[in-house]
């Protein structure tokens, strides 16, 4: 069995081919640690950890690299502006490091939180400066690069191939430059590969090299970082959508010019999760949803997991906080079923598999139908469809369903038999607690099913001064 994979370079549905079988090298593009990751950046997050786990159920062997953005993007995407660490740590009173070490933090909590598995390598852009330089230094050798008076530059008129991932034609790439403009870039769709600095002030962070104090464009780092681990070409690189306009053009322009070679034979891009007016969600704007939100309104991490599932991984779609109450009721009923409680209502339609002519039992065509629905471009909405229908299945014993369920999950990632989310499971039993703390959590509960939300997490914010964890517990059952 294959799989197939929509490739955002060719515009079509490839078969997945390894360079170096069974070994399989993924970059993925992380998050730029300045706030907190909002719902739409964990969306392309989960993506990123089904194609591991779909990968890895296929039985490859995966080193996932992740980057960390800690310097250099800028507020305007295309060199402009200012840094957005450095400024959120002014905004705070903080350091630009602690910041950045902080929110990498939290996004870390925000992975264990959804059972995201881990990347193999994870790698600041702050840690691989030298790398960084020594590309840019290459690039310069080669003429690819020109020096304005606030950095050094990549001509894209040097590079034929320049843009051929991107929806935008030249026309757009001209209207797209005119948003940050720099009258001395030669051509609208240059870019920043190392950023002088011209404030007359000391950054936090910034560092020497052969072209004068500043510190590295935005899309250098990852042309450095997938150098350094994963060499090229590698296999798959993925990121959000709006990736496929800017970012990756700029890094297949470096790396290719720099090397000679391809960069990567696959490029995946995850759609946007909206705003429910249909903004696209954004820390600059600040019209975003966290998942710590999404908990303290008593919703469990996995439901919105099984939410993003619903969509497809390339679907732009708009939030909804209805579709999200459907899918807490529809992992409490997985769970449940899962846990061996009874009162499970699953209004599915009974499968039609044609057993005896496929010559497989009936265990093995659902595990073949389930491999084909996440084999076929990681088609989630599909394969979860099944999972009900399985269930729903009467010829299956309930010990049967249990035994792929749990095989599934490798895949679903859904925690399906876990009970750490159980209030025994929290840090604090609340025989332990003072009468005091029992009195204000029993409010705060009270707050949170009146949905008086902002006056819950005022005293969940006064508990945990007091030097107690608040775990919540799903309000939806």
């Amino acid at each position: 069995m294959f799989l197939y994979l929509y490739n955002s370079l060719s515009r079509q549905k490839e078969k997945f081919v390894p360079i170096n079988p069974p070994s399989v090298g993924l970059y993925t593009c992380g998050p730029t640690v300045y706030n907190f990751a909002h719902i739409g950046n964990l969306r392309t997050y989960v993506f990123n950890d089904v194609l591991q786990r779909v990968l890895l159920y296929n039985g490859y062997k995966v080193t996932r690299v992740m980057n960390i953005t800690d310097v250099g993007h800028l507020t305007g995407d295309r060199d402009m502006g200012m840094d957005k660490v450095e400024e959120a740590a002014k905004e705070r009173g903080m350091n630009a490091w602690e910041l950045s070490n902080y929110y990498l933090d939290t996004f870390k909590n925000d992975m264990r939180k959804l059972n995201l598995l881990s990347p193999t390598i994870w790698e600041k852009a702050t840690d691989t400066i030298p790398d960084q330089v020594n590309l840019i230094k290459t690039l310069e050798e080669k003429g690819y690069t020109y020096k304005t008076s606030d950095g050094i530059y990549f001509d894209t008129s040097k590079y034929p191939e320049y843009g051929k991932m991107s929806s935008l034609d030249k026309k757009g790439m001209r209207e797209a430059a005119r948003m940050d403009f720099n009258k001395e870039r030669k051509n609208p769709s240059d870019f920043a590969l190392w950023k002088f600095n011209v404030t007359g002030k000391k950054r936090q962070m910034e560092w020497g090299s052969p072209w004068g104090i500043g510190f590295p464009g935005w899309h250098i780092e990852c042309s450095a970082i997938s150098l350094k681990h994963l060499g090229n070409p590698f296999d798959i690189h993925t990121g959000a959508i709006d990736h496929k306009e800017t970012h990756h053009p700029n890094e297949i322009a470096q790396t290719e010019c720099a090397t000679g070679r391809k960069m990567a034979n696959l490029w995946l891009h995850a759609g946007f999760l909206n705003t429910q007016s249909e903004e696209k969600m954004s820390k600059s704007k600040g019209n975003f949803i966290t998942l710590r939100t999404l908990i303290d309104r008593g919703f469990d991490p996995m439901a919105f997991k099984l939410y993003t599932y619903g969509i497809h991984y390339r679907q732009t779609s708009n939030f909804s906080w209805h579709a999200l109450e459907a899918a807490q009721k529809a992992y409490t009923r997985l769970c449940r079923f899962v846990m061996g409680k009874p009162g499970v209502s699953l209004n599915v339609d009974t499968p039609d598999l044609n057993t005896p002519e496929s010559g497989l039992t009936l265990i093995e065509e659902y595990n073949s139908l389930f491999a084909n629905k996440i084999n076929d471009d990681l088609n989630m909405p599909k394969a979860i469809a099944l999972v009900w229908m399985f269930i729903k299945d009467e010829r299956v014993s309930n010990s049967d369903k249990m035994s792929l369920l749990e095989k599934w999950d490798e895949v679903l990632g859904l925690q399906l038999k876990s009970e750490i989310r159980s209030p025994k499971s929290q840090k604090n039993s609340k025989s332990q607690m003072p009468k005091e703390i029992r009195g204000m959590m029993r409010e705060r509960e009270k707050l949170r099913k009146e949905k008086k939300f902002d006056e819950a997490d005022a005293l969940r914010e006064k508990i945990m001064k007091l030097g107690y964890d608040v775990v919540d517990k799903p309000l939806i059952l």
